[in-house]
């Protein structure tokens, strides 16, 4: 099982300026981040894309490219490509251009995202929400397997016989992962498509996406794919340290990210009561000392029989000594008692 770490970009607020912290220096820390992930031996770093003023990263593949440039071994993804609101051309030109650079290591995973500010940004309707998505997959899954492309669609103009350079290594081919947060509709057509599946689990229990992962795992195989080809991931909330205190005061910075996303979503404050129940063994809170956290991903393991398992690590922007200290019990201590 491939074990690795998913971040946003958070970015902390200042009280008494007002302000968030300079996006140029979190950018920096994370890229120094990543050189860290790649030296104790984890499989992959994603980094998402947002388009707000409290995350730092809008282009994940510029991060990307400028970690490519200082690591040997980390496989580098999107977490996520929000591909509605996205050019598919672009993208794999992007990432197959991070693919050389990086020697074979980039990956996509491409989504919805659990925001839509791109979608006004980028001057698309969200009357188009369902459309925009799977025409632009349509897109994006035929240039990365076909040299020579041609299609048409409705929302975008037709492709006559056009080739998309440059190519990425693998024969112009690079994964393409699709994240979803838990709508059947979405696992059935990657499944359909044979892609390999990412589930975003940030809440309740993840015993609940149990049936959700077989479901996949039944119409992927329906569909006449290969059991030996099947990958699934989750990605989740998580952070480690071996003091009790860093990881109670990590409560301060977990429930200042979930406040502010979800005052404009209608949410009650977050508990610390919510806190440890997440972090309790049914719980989606990977948030412990680093035999709670590898148990638990070990649990995940034995629950879904995932390939892979991504530990998003920045949320509510910790300090980066304390990040890279849980960076690197994560590589050092919880990858290899989890393997």
């Amino acid at each position: 099982m491939e074990i690795g770490i998913g971040m946003f970009g958070d970015l902390a607020f200042d009280q008494t300026t007002g302000k968030y912290k300079d996006a140029g220096v979190k950018i920096r820390e994370i890229v120094s981040q990543v050189k860290l992930m790649d030296e104790v031996g984890l499989d992959v770093f994603a980094m998402g894309e947002h388009h707000r003023p409290d995350y730092a990263v809008s282009s994940p593949e510029m991060v990307l490219a400028a970690a490519a440039s200082v690591t040997k071994n980390i496989k580098l993804a999107s977490g996520v490509t929000v591909l509605s609101s996205s050019e598919p051309v672009k993208v794999y030109e992007d990432f197959a251009t991070l693919d050389l650079i990086s020697d074979g290591r980039a990956e996509i995973f491409v989504g919805r995202g659990s925001f839509i500010e791109s979608f006004p940004l980028y001057g698309y309707s969200l009357e188009d929400y369902e459309q925009l998505f799977d025409e632009k997959l349509e897109l994006l899954l035929k240039i990365n397997s076909e040299e020579n492309v041609s299609w048409t669609g409705k929302l975008r103009a037709p492709m006559k016989n056009q080739t998309v350079y440059p190519r990425a290594k693998n024969n112009g081919k690079i994964p393409i992962w699709r994240a979803v947060g838990g709508t059947p509709q979405s696992v059935l057509s990657a499944a359909k498509l044979g892609m390999p599946l990412i589930v975003a689990i940030i809440g309740g229990m993840p015993v609940q996406f149990k049936s959700l992962i077989d479901f996949y795992k039944q119409e992927y195989l329906k569909a006449g794919h290969k059991e030996a080809d099947m990958e699934i991931a989750i990605h989740s909330h998580t952070f480690v340290s071996e003091q009790q205190s860093v990881i109670d005061g990590y409560f301060q910075n977990y429930k200042a990210q979930m406040d502010r996303i979800g005052a404009s979503r209608g949410w009650a404050p977050y508990t610390k009561m919510q806190y440890e129940g997440g972090r309790g063994k049914e719980g989606a809170l990977f948030v412990g000392n680093t035999n709670e956290v590898a148990d638990k991903i070990s649990y995940m393991k034995e629950l879904f029989d995932i390939t892979r398992f991504i530990g998003h690590m920045d949320v509510g922007a910790p300090e980066n000594d304390i990040m890279r200290k849980s960076i690197e019990l994560f590589g050092e201590k919880i990858a290899p008692q989890v393997r």
